[in-house]
């Protein structure tokens, strides 16, 4: 509201503000001399009617009549005798005052403007006023309701934005404590120490990712964390290369948007293939990020490949990055990739 009544005291400040500057210019081409009683009966008693005029259509006709109850044929009308009246009233007192309104010279002789004239002119110098508030009053609207728009839609976009990373925190520590759990009913050794590993990786989803944007290496370390703490589910270690390129140097990036796609590996890939690991290949500079992971697919994984982890991160990637990303995924029959290029 306080924006909407700043963007229309601007706007009428600006109009008035070029109407003073012609009215000046005009007085300083033509060299004008006129006596005081014609500046009070033309410039303040006309310019007080052409102000009434324009705020009764701007701040009474307008508001009532076709914002609230959308009577536009009685705004029309409304428009037409507000115009008459006005015309009308300077009409009776251009009679009044004959020598200040309607007398000028033309080739040395000094004539009158018939009073039809003089309304005619007034309709069109009323029309230009009225016509003006119209343009003016529908400009802050416009502008109001563009801008209210794009609040909604941000709140939009900011509540969607917290439903995913609210699904996305339990989705990873369902699957991260099944995983614990199954070591646990091992009875084995690493249980403590992958307890220990998701804890850390749960500060960084509870406090650090909470800010809209986070630094790569932190993103990076979060990554290399979870894939230390799946390594503990397997025997002899999870079979996994992670490689990094380039320089990792103070980017930024939306937290917790990579995760998915290495969990995606875990889930549905073979991990324990030292012949054929999970690749987890990450190349950056200051502009570009290029992130891929590549998995064997394990036959007897009947689940849906991708499942809520994916479709979150691709919504959220949507959402966030539009038209700076490029996902794409090859299926192929034994092999599953993911390919993301960001623009940082």
């Amino acid at each position: 509201m306080k924006n909407n009544s700043k963007a229309s005291l601007i706007l009428n400040c600006i109009f008035w503000g070029v109407i003073a500057a012609f009215l000046i210019i005009a007085l300083v081409l033509f060299n004008s001399k006129h006596t005081l009683r014609e500046y009070i009966v033309t410039w303040l008693g006309f310019g007080l009617i052409n102000i009434a005029i324009f705020y009764i259509n701007y701040l009474v006709l307008i508001p009532e009549l076709i914002k609230k109850k959308k009577l536009y044929w009685w705004y029309v009308v409304c428009f037409i005798l507000l115009l008459l009246a006005s015309c009308t009233i300077k009409t009776f007192i251009a009679a009044l005052n004959p020598e200040e309104t309607l007398r000028y010279t033309e080739e040395g002789k000094v004539k009158y403007m018939e009073l039809t004239w003089f309304f005619v002119n007034r309709v069109f110098i009323g029309g230009f006023f009225l016509v003006s508030s119209c343009i003016i009053k529908f400009a802050v609207d416009w502008f109001s309701n563009e801008r209210v728009q794009r609040s909604l839609e941000s709140e939009k976009k900011d509540m969607e934005l917290q439903f995913l990373k609210s699904q996305l925190n339990p989705h990873f520590l369902f699957n991260s404590l099944n995983n614990i759990y199954s070591l646990a009913y091992q009875k084995s050794d690493k249980t403590a120490d992958a307890i220990l590993k998701l804890s850390e990786i749960m500060r960084y989803m509870i406090y650090e990712s909470n800010d809209s944007w986070v630094s790569l290496d932190k993103e990076v370390e979060y990554v290399e964390s979870y894939v230390e703490l799946q390594k503990l589910r397997f025997k002899d270690g999870a079979a996994v290369e992670i490689s990094i390129n380039g320089v990792i140097d103070g980017q930024k990036i939306v937290p917790l948007i990579l995760i998915s796609f290495v969990e995606n590996a875990f889930k549905h890939g073979v991990a324990n293939d030292a012949e054929d690991p999970i690749k987890i290949n990450i190349i950056a500079n200051q502009k570009i990020l290029h992130f891929s992971v590549t998995n064997k697919k394990n036959t007897t994984n009947k689940d849906a490949i991708g499942g809520v982890g994916l479709n979150n991160v691709e919504r959220r990637l949507q959402l966030l990055y539009p038209d700076r990303y490029k996902l794409n995924i090859v299926n192929s029959a034994t092999h599953y990739t993911t390919e993301l290029m960001l623009d940082l």
